[in-house]
């Protein structure tokens, strides 16, 4: 097969793995109300539970800038291959998860591995593209990002309708290991990808086959503690702890666990060609600035639990969310310290020197800020007047932005090729713009109206519009080796824009319903429902079209169209 055939091939498997992962993203919406009975969290408890969402986003933000370092140092295929064994690791601590503990240890894997998957397959874009060519792939893969965000809940629904809620982290699994290997092998046929050694003639390292399977067969025994073993005269004496009242980790099997994985780790540390070569990976991190991306990591953890641990109908931040961005505000002072002395850091200095580089994030933040509030207040306004009733109504309503906006992200790849990423990217947010200042006079019945789709078209039709120039902008006005770094950077301004951008709209909404309400006493729930969500519009208006602005005047020399053709692809980390 030719070798561009095999490049696509390769791009559009890691295009599918991005999707799958931002579907997992969305997932737990339908399915948190199981999860937290299955770990003893009733419905009354649900501040419990925030945990379980926080931990798939705290590992999605803030391990990105070093996966996405790595990538650049490394290779983009490994990442995408770790990425999504991280991701499947993840899907089966959940899966199994007989607690609250271990399910948030399986969320944050999975956030750690759905997240690095989005800066590898950006960067391989870079990597497979000129940079007068990487419109439309950068648009295929902004799009099927975003369109997560509502196969998510639908996908949850459609397993939950014959599975419990493990059968989804259960596919999870099965998805996420044959994606793995498709990746792998599809990579050694594919020269011009960044594969570091992936290319490599595949070896079987069979005694790292048997000791991961009998540490995955040990420790699913003792979570599971399946009852026709555990009551058997026999190998019942299996799960009775060494001490009374002991955690069942100090039973044999729970030892036996433990010894299969210490000596799966040495193995995998010490052989000369392990299944897993831990002791490289650990390599690449300290070569990426593994302290640097640790004071970067706690910043943005800091940022994400202080916004996404609260309740938007009470506060802007959960009550420790002070504490959490003090400790964010000094984890930050320490990184820019540490970028003054550090010999290689994470963020190379200069490299987001150019005023692209640095106005991608700005914009990327703000097309963030406005876009969560779409995704979240558009099925609200249906469930607030004509869905009253019907989760799967609202979310259809959020179904016709949402089919927009991957049609927009092509043809904003497309028309990188004939314009500059800043007018495309204003024009988009413009569009995005107007369609939140008519969505701010919706009435009750606005929705039964055909003519309510219109807004809702152009809505997605310009966020699709602006992803693919953003993308391209940074990864044009940063060098080759650092575009890993930089692709995960604008993924981590969104994400940030989009947790600051819920609490602080839901905020303005709630303000104007109180002020309205101390106005106008008799109105119901519907109409001061109306209002806030009125509000909330108006206000993503002003911040999707003081991004369309930003774009024009941060964005207007990002040389997506100057550069040759010909690009000399680097070679493997």
């Amino acid at each position: 097969m030719p070798a561009v055939t095999m490049n696509r091939v390769l791009l559009t498997f890691c295009a599918f793995a991005v999707a799958f992962a931002a579907v997992d993203t969305y997932v737990v919406v339908l399915a948190l109300p199981d999860m937290m009975a299955s770990v003893g969290i009733s419905v009354e408890q649900l501040q419990r539970a925030a945990p379980i969402v926080s931990g798939f986003l705290l590992g999605y933000v803030a391990t990105l800038p070093l996966i996405g370092r790595i990538a650049d140092l490394r290779g983009e295929v490994p990442v995408v291959g770790m990425s999504l064994a991280l991701f499947s690791l993840g899907s089966l601590l959940t899966a199994i998860a007989p607690e609250l503990v271990t399910m948030v240890i399986g969320r944050f894997l999975q956030g750690m591995g759905g997240g690095g998957l989005v800066p590898a397959t950006m960067s391989l874009v870079a990597t497979l593209y000129p940079a007068d060519r990487r419109g439309i792939p950068l648009g295929m893969v902004s799009a099927v990002q975003e369109f997560g965000s509502v196969l998510g809940p639908l996908y949850g629904a459609l397993v939950l309708s014959f599975a419990t809620w493990r059968g989804i982290f259960a596919i999870n699994l099965a998805v996420g290991t044959l994606l793995a290997v498709a990746v792998r092998v599809i990579a050694r046929d594919a020269p011009g990808a960044a594969s570091g050694r992936a290319n490599r003639r595949l070896r079987v390292d069979w005694i790292g086959v048997l000791l991961s399977v009998a540490v995955l067969g040990a420790g699913l025994i003792t979570y599971l503690e399946p009852s026709a073993i555990k009551r058997d005269l026999t190998w019942g004496q299996l799960f009775i702890p060494y001490v009374e009242d002991g955690s069942r980790w100090i039973t044999p099997i729970g030892v036996i666990t433990l010894v299969a994985a210490g000596l799966w780790l040495a193995w995998c540390w010490f052989a000369p060609a392990p299944l897993v070569d831990l002791r490289g990976w650990f390599r690449a991190a300290v070569e990426a600035d593994l302290l640097g991306a640790l004071l970067l990591g706690v910043a943005l953890a800091g940022v994400v639990l202080a916004f996404a641990t609260a309740d938007p109908a009470v506060a802007v931040f959960s009550p420790q969310g002070p504490w959490f961005l003090a400790g964010a505000a000094l984890a930050a002072v320490g990184f820019v310290l540490h970028l003054r002395r550090a010999a290689a850091p994470v963020v190379p200095r200069g490299a987001l020197h150019a005023r692209p580089a640095w106005g991608s994030l700005v914009v990327s933040l703000l097309i963030g800020w406005s876009l969560i509030a779409a995704l979240v207040d558009i099925p609200l306004f249906a469930r607030t007047t004509v869905h009253q009733d019907s989760q799967l109504g609202a979310a259809l309503i959020l179904l016709r932005f949402l089919a927009a906006l991957p049609v927009g992200a092509l043809f904003g790849g497309w028309l990188l090729r004939r314009f500059a990423a800043g007018p495309v990217t204003a024009v988009g947010m413009v569009a995005a713009a107007a369609s939140f200042a008519a969505m701010a006079q919706w009435e009750a019945t606005t929705l039964e109206s055909f003519t309510s789709n219109l807004p809702l078209i152009l809505g997605g039709l310009g966020f699709g519009l602006a992803l693919a120039p953003v993308n391209a902008a940074m990864l044009a006005s940063t060098t080759e080796d650092s575009h890993g770094l930089a692709s995960a950077l604008v993924v981590v301004a969104r994400m940030v824009g989009m947790l600051v951008g819920i609490s602080a709209l839901t905020t303005i909404g709630l303000r104007r319903l109180h002020q309205v309400q101390a106005d106008q006493p008799d109105l119901s729930l519907t109409q001061l429902g109306i209002i806030q969500e009125q509000a909330v519009f108006a206000g993503a208006a002003v911040t999707a079209g003081l991004a369309a602005v930003l774009a024009l005047v941060l964005l207007r020399n990002a040389p997506t169209r100057s550069l040759p053709v010909a690009e000399a692809l680097r070679s493997p980390g």
